[in-house]
Protein backbone atom coordinates (compact mmCIF):
# COMPACT_ATOMS: atom_id res chain seq x y z
CA UNK A 1 0.00 0.00 0.00
CA UNK A 2 3.02 2.35 0.88
CA UNK A 3 3.87 1.57 -2.91
CA UNK A 4 0.61 2.74 -4.56
CA UNK A 5 0.73 5.67 -2.55
CA UNK A 6 3.94 6.89 -3.65
CA UNK A 7 3.24 5.40 -7.67
CA UNK A 8 0.15 7.85 -7.02
CA UNK A 9 1.84 11.09 -6.26
CA UNK A 10 5.49 10.05 -8.39
CA UNK A 11 3.00 9.54 -11.37
CA UNK A 12 1.33 12.86 -10.99
CA UNK A 13 5.09 14.63 -10.46
CA UNK A 14 6.23 13.10 -13.46
CA UNK A 15 2.96 14.03 -15.53
CA UNK A 16 2.17 17.24 -14.49
CA UNK A 17 5.36 18.70 -12.31
CA UNK A 18 7.56 18.20 -14.94
CA UNK A 19 5.09 19.06 -18.13
CA UNK A 20 2.58 17.24 -19.79
CA UNK A 21 1.86 16.08 -23.71
CA UNK A 22 -0.85 17.69 -25.72
CA UNK A 23 -3.62 15.07 -26.47
CA UNK A 24 -4.81 14.27 -29.98
CA UNK A 25 -7.15 11.78 -31.37
CA UNK A 26 -4.42 9.46 -32.32
CA UNK A 27 -3.15 9.22 -28.58
CA UNK A 28 0.39 10.17 -30.37
CA UNK A 29 2.21 12.70 -27.91
CA UNK A 30 3.41 16.07 -28.89
CA UNK A 31 5.21 18.37 -27.65
CA UNK A 32 5.96 18.76 -24.24
CA UNK A 33 4.33 21.69 -22.24
CA UNK A 34 5.88 22.55 -18.78
CA UNK A 35 3.24 24.17 -16.13
CA UNK A 36 4.68 27.52 -15.74
CA UNK A 37 3.85 27.60 -19.58
CA UNK A 38 0.39 27.80 -18.81
CA UNK A 39 0.86 31.32 -16.76
CA UNK A 40 -0.38 34.24 -18.89
CA UNK A 41 1.99 37.29 -19.10
CA UNK A 42 1.38 38.75 -15.34
CA UNK A 43 2.11 35.16 -13.88
CA UNK A 44 -0.94 34.25 -12.95
CA UNK A 45 -2.04 30.51 -13.42
CA UNK A 46 -5.27 29.52 -15.33
CA UNK A 47 -7.97 28.48 -13.10
CA UNK A 48 -8.44 24.73 -12.59
CA UNK A 49 -11.63 23.01 -11.24
CA UNK A 50 -10.51 18.98 -10.18
CA UNK A 51 -13.99 18.13 -10.02
CA UNK A 52 -15.09 19.91 -13.80
CA UNK A 53 -12.19 17.60 -15.32
CA UNK A 54 -12.79 14.55 -12.90
CA UNK A 55 -16.62 14.25 -15.02
CA UNK A 56 -14.89 15.11 -17.98
CA UNK A 57 -12.65 12.05 -17.91
CA UNK A 58 -15.41 9.63 -16.44
CA UNK A 59 -17.37 10.93 -19.33
CA UNK A 60 -14.51 9.99 -21.89
CA UNK A 61 -14.41 6.46 -20.43
CA UNK A 62 -17.64 5.81 -20.48
CA UNK A 63 -17.81 6.76 -24.11
CA UNK A 64 -14.77 4.67 -24.81
CA UNK A 65 -15.32 1.87 -22.36
CA UNK A 66 -18.30 1.46 -21.10
CA UNK A 67 -19.88 1.61 -17.77
CA UNK A 68 -17.57 -1.21 -16.26
CA UNK A 69 -14.53 0.89 -15.41
CA UNK A 70 -12.87 1.56 -12.34
CA UNK A 71 -12.50 5.16 -11.00
CA UNK A 72 -9.60 4.40 -8.12
CA UNK A 73 -7.92 8.19 -7.94
CA UNK A 74 -8.06 11.87 -8.45
CA UNK A 75 -4.51 13.09 -7.28
CA UNK A 76 -4.07 17.08 -7.56
CA UNK A 77 -0.51 19.18 -8.08
CA UNK A 78 -0.78 22.53 -6.02
CA UNK A 79 0.79 25.73 -7.59
CA UNK A 80 2.73 26.22 -4.38
CA UNK A 81 3.72 24.45 -1.60
CA UNK A 82 1.32 23.95 1.31
CA UNK A 83 2.99 25.41 3.66
CA UNK A 84 4.09 28.20 1.99
CA UNK A 85 3.09 31.71 2.64
CA UNK A 86 1.62 32.29 -0.43
CA UNK A 87 -0.43 29.42 -1.34
CA UNK A 88 -3.74 29.90 -2.37
CA UNK A 89 -5.36 26.88 -3.26
CA UNK A 90 -4.48 27.05 -6.75
CA UNK A 91 -3.96 23.77 -8.92
CA UNK A 92 -1.43 23.29 -11.82
CA UNK A 93 -2.21 19.61 -12.06
CA UNK A 94 -4.93 17.28 -12.42
CA UNK A 95 -4.71 13.50 -13.28
CA UNK A 96 -7.29 10.76 -12.43
CA UNK A 97 -6.73 6.79 -12.49
CA UNK A 98 -8.82 4.55 -13.98
CA UNK A 99 -8.83 1.03 -14.59
CA UNK A 100 -10.82 -1.35 -17.57
CA UNK A 101 -10.35 -5.22 -17.92
CA UNK A 102 -11.16 -7.17 -21.81
CA UNK A 103 -12.45 -10.43 -21.38
CA UNK A 104 -10.70 -12.08 -24.01
CA UNK A 105 -12.39 -15.63 -23.46
CA UNK A 106 -11.32 -18.84 -21.67
CA UNK A 107 -10.68 -17.56 -18.24
CA UNK A 108 -8.01 -14.98 -20.10
CA UNK A 109 -8.48 -11.07 -19.42
CA UNK A 110 -6.47 -7.89 -20.29
CA UNK A 111 -6.52 -5.37 -17.82
CA UNK A 112 -4.90 -1.21 -18.20
CA UNK A 113 -4.60 1.31 -16.00
CA UNK A 114 -5.50 4.63 -17.79
CA UNK A 115 -4.32 8.21 -16.34
CA UNK A 116 -5.83 11.58 -17.39
CA UNK A 117 -3.38 14.25 -16.86
CA UNK A 118 -4.07 17.90 -17.32
CA UNK A 119 -2.19 21.60 -16.59
CA UNK A 120 -4.60 24.62 -17.82
CA UNK A 121 -3.08 24.53 -21.18
CA UNK A 122 -2.53 20.48 -22.23
CA UNK A 123 -3.84 17.29 -21.63
CA UNK A 124 -2.77 13.31 -22.07
CA UNK A 125 -3.91 9.79 -22.00
CA UNK A 126 -1.21 7.14 -20.31
CA UNK A 127 -2.26 3.41 -20.72
CA UNK A 128 -0.45 0.94 -19.14
CA UNK A 129 -0.91 -2.70 -18.80
CA UNK A 130 -1.30 -3.94 -15.54
CA UNK A 131 -3.03 -4.09 -12.42
CA UNK A 132 -3.84 -0.54 -9.98
CA UNK A 133 -3.52 -1.96 -6.45
CA UNK A 134 -4.24 -0.65 -3.23
CA UNK A 135 -7.47 1.53 -3.20
CA UNK A 136 -11.04 0.61 -3.83
CA UNK A 137 -12.80 2.03 -6.88
CA UNK A 138 -14.61 5.34 -5.99
CA UNK A 139 -17.17 5.22 -8.64
CA UNK A 140 -20.08 4.43 -6.36
CA UNK A 141 -18.22 6.34 -3.02
CA UNK A 142 -19.91 8.79 -1.47
CA UNK A 143 -17.86 11.95 -2.07
CA UNK A 144 -19.69 15.21 -0.36
CA UNK A 145 -16.56 17.68 -0.05
CA UNK A 146 -14.95 19.28 -3.65
CA UNK A 147 -11.17 19.53 -3.41
CA UNK A 148 -10.97 23.05 -2.17
CA UNK A 149 -13.29 22.59 0.48
CA UNK A 150 -11.03 20.28 1.79
CA UNK A 151 -8.15 21.82 0.74
CA UNK A 152 -9.78 24.94 3.38
CA UNK A 153 -10.72 22.16 5.86
CA UNK A 154 -6.60 21.55 5.83
CA UNK A 155 -5.41 25.34 6.37
CA UNK A 156 -7.64 26.14 8.74
CA UNK A 157 -6.92 23.19 10.98
CA UNK A 158 -3.77 23.51 13.76
CA UNK A 159 -2.16 20.20 11.64
CA UNK A 160 1.76 21.36 10.62
CA UNK A 161 1.44 21.41 7.44
CA UNK A 162 3.54 19.42 4.72
CA UNK A 163 6.25 21.00 2.83
CA UNK A 164 4.33 19.20 -0.41
CA UNK A 165 2.23 20.45 -3.45
CA UNK A 166 0.54 17.12 -3.51
CA UNK A 167 -2.90 15.90 -2.86
CA UNK A 168 -4.85 12.77 -3.69
CA UNK A 169 -8.35 11.50 -3.40
CA UNK A 170 -8.43 7.85 -2.79
CA UNK A 171 -10.45 5.16 -0.63
CA UNK A 172 -7.49 3.15 0.24
CA UNK A 173 -7.19 -0.39 0.79
CA UNK A 174 -6.69 -1.13 4.68
CA UNK A 175 -7.32 -3.06 7.86
CA UNK A 176 -10.15 -0.49 9.22
CA UNK A 177 -13.76 -1.28 7.63
CA UNK A 178 -16.01 1.44 6.27
CA UNK A 179 -13.70 3.91 5.72
CA UNK A 180 -14.65 7.10 3.64
CA UNK A 181 -12.64 8.39 0.77
CA UNK A 182 -10.13 10.86 1.74
CA UNK A 183 -7.93 13.67 0.22
CA UNK A 184 -4.66 12.98 1.33
CA UNK A 185 -2.03 16.16 1.51
CA UNK A 186 1.84 15.69 1.58
CA UNK A 187 4.28 13.18 0.85
CA UNK A 188 5.84 9.87 2.12
CA UNK A 189 6.84 11.49 5.02
CA UNK A 190 4.26 14.29 6.93
CA UNK A 191 0.29 13.79 5.25
CA UNK A 192 -3.18 14.86 6.25
CA UNK A 193 -5.90 13.15 5.85
CA UNK A 194 -9.62 15.29 5.03
CA UNK A 195 -12.87 12.83 4.97
CA UNK A 196 -14.41 13.68 2.02
CA UNK A 197 -17.44 12.79 3.65
CA UNK A 198 -17.33 14.45 7.08
CA UNK A 199 -14.74 17.34 6.30
CA UNK A 200 -12.90 15.81 9.48
CA UNK A 201 -8.75 16.64 9.30
CA UNK A 202 -6.56 14.30 11.12
CA UNK A 203 -2.22 13.68 11.14
CA UNK A 204 -2.98 9.52 11.04
CA UNK A 205 -4.04 7.35 8.47
CA UNK A 206 -7.96 6.70 8.90
CA UNK A 207 -7.45 3.46 6.56
CA UNK A 208 -5.30 2.03 8.88
CA UNK A 209 -6.54 3.61 12.77
CA UNK A 210 -5.60 1.35 15.49
CA UNK A 211 -3.32 -0.77 13.53
CA UNK A 212 0.48 0.18 12.11
CA UNK A 213 0.09 2.94 9.46
CA UNK A 214 3.04 1.88 6.75
CA UNK A 215 3.57 4.81 5.64
CA UNK A 216 5.12 5.70 9.26
CA UNK A 217 7.34 2.65 8.64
Amino acid sequence: MKKTILLSLLMLVSVALTGCYSCHSDKTKQEVVKVDDAKDASGVLASIVVEHLTITDKEAMFLQYGGDYRWYETCILLADYLDSEEQEGLVAGVSNVFQVTYDKGGDSYDTYAIVYAHTPIASTIDTKHGFWVGDHPLNNAKITLTFQQAYEQVVKSNYVKPHSRQCVLRQEVGPAPDVNPQYIFGNAQAQLYVDAVTGAVTNENPAFEGFDNPLKE
